[in-house]
């Protein structure tokens, strides 16, 4: 097979199959009333659930193309928006103390509700400026290889969810992180953000959830069996989906029949060219073997139960906040004013919904962490949000 053609492959069926696309939005039409009959509701909540899938929706207009009853919300699945505050600051002191830091470039413009030095640094980026020692590096491994030659003092900001974990796990199972690089673990799970979504929504009185479109590259690790809680607990549809346009589309629809037939007993596996069932048990295998499973805290959101991970106790040599004696403090709201990123990262609202949203808070200047990554909504939004670029598409797939 020549993988050189596989890209256009992709692009063929999932992005410029004009005549699958109408076929699909067309069978969206017809099952939306249908559906909402069933649910007894005049709208239909589907949560997205990842950033990327947000990124998908918002990038080729998909909320424009689907009937106005059909509500597609984000979801807390971008792991920098949801980054505490807290292990930043913490974080930005050990840099200015000496401490060579290594990070992903979305944690490096980072921005933090409490300043090193009263105003002076709140994000690692304005420490680097200051002569702080932070490196950016694409993957944990390019921390490992230079802490090894360099020998200083290091610390790596270890972030993600789930894809991620096997990348840090892996490297200290065949114990080649070398004893001079610190491992500052504030990795989520995703499992357990859906659940509290789900919950809140329901608590607060708003239109309940409906479906959820579970994120794939979670997946390709976890396994979709994992989001298995959704139809058998909650009686929600779920669909392990592909970050491609068709994959969303096809992904709602089969929540639609979900509803409309009520055969509502598994995870639908839309992925199937990536992911499966039972996820990649080497990658499960070394998770588990480095990390522990603890609680922990979203940022704008407060304590999730048994939703972080920890080293375990055997690597503890490698653990920077046992090591250098950083204590968790309780959780105190760690958002800006007129930040509205925890109800945006929750899908309780849209990032035009926040004050702040291309006035004070922009692409090129953060105001709040969902503006930050790539994956964040308001983000995403500021980006991509145009209605005419929306409309030009719309013309293309009639």
């Amino acid at each position: 097979m020549d993988f050189s053609l596989l890209p256009k492959q992709i692009e063929a069926v999932f992005r410029e199959n004009s005549l699958l696309a109408k076929s699909i939005l067309s069978q969206i039409y017809q099952i939306t009333p249908l559906a909402m009959q069933k649910l007894k509701r005049e709208r239909i909540k589907i949560m997205n659930f990842c950033g990327s899938h947000e990124w998908t929706t918002t990038h080729y207009g998909l909320r424009y193309m689907i009937p106005k009853e059909i509500e597609l919300i984000p979801g807390p699945g971008c792991p920098v928006c949801v980054t505490p505050s807290s292990d930043i600051e913490n974080i930005i002191k050990l840099a200015m103390e000496g401490f060579r830091i290594y990070t992903f470039g979305d944690v490096f413009k980072l921005p933090t509700v409490k300043h090193y030095k009263k105003d002076e640094v709140g994000s690692l980026a304005v420490a680097k400026s200051m002569n702080a020692d932070v490196q950016i590096v694409y993957s944990f491994i390019d921390a490992v290889d230079d802490a090894k030659h360099n020998k200083k003092p290091s610390i790596f900001m270890g972030i993600g969810f789930e894809t991620t974990a096997p990348s840090y796990a892996i490297l200290f199972e065949r114990n080649k992180v070398p004893e001079n690089l610190l491992f500052y673990s504030s990795l989520r799970l995703t499992a357990p953000a859906a659940e509290y979504a789900i919950k809140l929504h329901k608590d607060k009185g708003s239109i309940p959830i409906s479906g959820v479109i579970a994120p794939g590259h979670v997946s390709t690790i976890i396994g979709a069996m994992s989001w298995d809680f959704l139809p058998k607990e909650y009686k929600i549809p779920a669909v392990v989906t592909g970050f491609e346009p068709m994959d969303v589309i096809a992904s709602i629809l089969k929540i639609l029949q979900m509803i409309y037939t009520e055969n509502i007993s598994y995870t639908e596996l839309e992925y199937k060219r990536v992911a499966t069932r039972e996820g990649n048990k080497y990658a499960q295998n070394a998770i588990n073997k480095v990390f522990v499973v603890t609680d922990a805290i979203w940022r704008g959101i407060g304590l999730i139960p048994k939703s972080g991970l920890a080293l375990q106790e055997k690597y503890s040599k490698y653990d920077a906040k046992e090591q250098l004696g950083i204590k968790d403090v309780p959780w105190d709201y760690d958002l800006p004013p007129n930040c509205k990123c925890a109800e945006v990262t929750l899908g309780m609202a849209y990032p035009t919904d926040c004050p702040m949203f291309m006035k004070a808070c922009t692409p090129a200047k953060p105001w709040g962490p969902c503006m930050v990554s790539m994956e964040g909504a308001c983000s995403v939004w500021a980006r991509f949000g145009s209605v005419q670029k929306v409309l030009n598409i719309m013309d293309e797939v009639r």
